[in-house]
Order: structure tokens, then sequence, then C-alpha cells
């Protein structure tokens, strides 16, 4: 089934899509997760095509190729996962999903139907491998969970930053705009022409980008460096923030005054792509103190909690090796790099709430060669 960003599907009934699994719960690898059932019958449009994604688990955080899978607005709750609260946007194959408009086809690999004992023990049986493939005891006694995220690299392949078909994808299957994307290539090839990522040389070019960003009311170089060495301590601001609560990203400047060189504060790694959403207002979504690791599949506790904000996602608009990833995954932010809004002020002042994607090219880009230590980084910002 092909299918393109804005069109609308129905999530196949669970008998349906229990027949296309394995013993282990996965279609091609790709793992259906329990909270996925609850979907089942239910309509949605496609956020988006997930041709590609991004490698979080080896470290690489370059492309990755996905075959016939979607994103739907419907993230993982965490609940058949420890309570992770990472949010991950879901993988849906196209198998499990058929257009509403009635034409119906057949589920992946189920072959002659007459063949497949279709009884209410079997599915009882499949739907319980689905649970039982969540997680495992390590050797160390540990729970391990596996879930899409943990999985990625068993049912993605290598995508290459210069294979030319990816960004004409993007295109093709509604993810992107034509604008958006020649805008993204074109600040591609600026930071590479002018050699503005280079710390040594970058600096004219650098200047000069943010000097016409800021006639033109666009966003600075979202790759500076931060203010503090690397080995001294950075601040820390608790604000208590709970889910609902309105907030500010500060301006760029005061963040990367909070950060050492390398762009960490207390372990949380400030992402290029928060950039554009500095000087916005918006919700809390929710306070981050555990997520699975997707390298070892454990449960992470953090020693400082983080906040994710509504609608505050990675955009891939600055990530060269893996620009215009659809996956969406959420940006944390520590609580320094936020200020409270009341709401009187903010009816008071009539700013707007923020509730999503970034999708304006005018003001997005894409920068080549290094990325960011992750949001997550790992090692200084958890334990156990």
């Amino acid at each position: 089934m092909q299918t393109c960003a804005g069109d609308w599907v129905e999530v196949r009934s669970k008998e349906e899509i229990l027949r296309t699994l394995d013993k282990n719960g996965r279609l091609d690898e790709l793992p259906f997760m329990p909270q996925m059932f609850e979907h089942c019958g239910h309509r949605f449009r496609v956020r988006s095509s997930a041709y590609k994604t991004c490698d979080t688990v080896s470290g690489h955080y370059v492309g990755r190729r996905v075959p016939d899978a979607v994103h739907l607005d419907v993230r993982c709750d965490g609940q058949a996962y420890g309570g992770c609260q990472a949010g991950c946007l879901i993988f849906w194959k196209t198998a499990w999903l058929k257009p509403v408009d009635g034409l119906v086809r057949a589920p992946h690999n189920l072959g002659d139907l007459s063949q497949i004992d279709d009884s209410p023990r079997q599915d009882s049986r499949a739907e319980r491998d689905v649970w039982r493939a969540t997680k495992s005891d390590g050797a160390d006694g540990e729970t391990r969970y596996s879930c899409q995220a943990t999985e990625l690299l068993n049912y993605t392949a290598p995508l290459k930053w210069w294979d030319a078909r990816q960004y004409v994808e993007a295109y093709t299957s509604g993810n992107r705009t034509l604008p958006e994307i020649c805008r993204g290539l074109f600040f591609l090839f600026y930071c590479y022409g002018t050699l503005a990522i280079s710390d040594r040389w970058g600096r004219p070019a650098r200047w000069l980008y943010n000097r016409v960003q800021a006639v033109t009311g666009g966003i600075p170089f979202p790759r500076l460096k931060g203010k503090i060495p690397v080995g001294e301590p950075t601040p820390r601001r608790d604000l208590g923030l709970q889910s609902g609560d309105l907030v500010r990203v500060r301006p760029y400047d005061e963040i990367l005054a909070t950060v050492d060189t390398r762009l960490s504060n207390r372990g949380l790694s400030i992402d290029a792509e928060l950039v554009p959403f500095c000087g916005k207002v918006f919700r809390v979504r929710a306070r981050i103190d555990r997520f699975v690791d997707e390298k070892t599949g454990k449960m992470r506790l953090m020693k400082t909690p983080a906040v994710a904000l509504e609608g505050v996602t990675c955009r891939a608009l600055y990530s060269g090796q893996r620009m215009f990833c659809p996956r969406d995954i959420h940006l944390w932010c520590r609580e320094i790099w936020l200020e409270r809004v009341s709401t009187d002020e903010y009816f008071g002042a009539a700013f707007p709430i923020h509730a999503g994607t970034y999708t304006t090219a005018d003001k997005s880009a894409s920068s080549p060669g290094e990325v960011a230590a992750p949001e997550w980084a790992l090692d200084p910002l958890v334990k156990g």
C-alpha cells in the first residue's frame, strides 16, 4: 500500500495484524508493541512517510532506510516498557493498515488464508508473543527492554547522506515542501562551501549568515559553541515545571551561556534543532526522569530531570547526515533553558502558544559534518 503524508488509513483488526507477526511479535524485524493494539480499528491521518529514520543506537547518528512504514499521530506511552517517558513516534508497517476508501490489501505474509489457524487460541498465543518480546532478563539480572527504538538496526538498512533519492522522496511522500528541501540543501552547501562549520576558518561565514538572518528575521547559526569550559560546573535552575505549565524557551545566546563548549549542561546536550524554538511559548508535555537506553535496553534514571514540551521535536533541519528524518524525537530541555510564563502574562500580551511542528523552510536548514551529542547523552546524565 502506497501512502503519503495526509492520507487517511485505518489500523487493521487485532486478528489480521497478529497473523502477520512471527513468534517474536515482529514483521520484517519491526516489533509490534502491545500499546498498538488499542488503536486497532481506528482511523488516522498519516503524519509522515517513515521511508527513513535516524540511527540512535550505534552512536553514529546517521540516516537509515525503513521499508514499507509510516508514522501516525501515535506515540509510545511506555507502559509496556517500565514507564519509559521518551514518547517515541511509533512505526507502522503498511501491512498493518488499510486505506479508508475500502480498498483492502491482503496482509503481508499471510499466504493461503485457508491454512491459517484463526482460532481464538491461536490469536491468544500470538498476543502473548507480543508481550513476551517486550523484555527479558540480562545476565546481570537486570531487565532489558526490547522496543522499536532498541531494535532499530535490525529492521533498517544503511542510507548514505549523499543518496539523492531520499531528498526526492522527502518531497514526493508529502513529508516536506519543495522550498524547504531546496533551502535546506542550500544551507548544507553553504556550510561546506564557506567552511562555516569549521571552528578555525568558519567565523566570517557564520558572521555573514547571522547578519543576513538578523535582517530577514531568520534563525541564527545553530551550531555555535557553549561559553563554559569543559570540566567546569554548569548552572542549574529548578522551576518545578509540571505537565500543562506555560514556558518560553530562552534566547539562544542565553542558553549557550549555560552549557560548556561541548554544548552540555549536566550531561544533557542542547541540540541544534532546538534553536528554531527559542523565544517561543509552549506547554510542558512531561517531566522526564526515566527512559530506556536504546543501546542496551536498560532503564535509566536521570539525576536531574529534563522537560519535554508540546510540539518541540527534532525536525532534522540542521542535521546533515540525517536531514529531513521524519522521526520527530522530543527535544529535552533543562529547566534553566526555560522561563515560566504566567497565565496573566500570556493572555495580557496575547503570546501565541506554539503547539507543533516547525515547518517553515525560510528559517530552517541543515548542517553537515559532526552532530551534537544527543539530548539523552548517557554517561554523566544517568545513574544505575
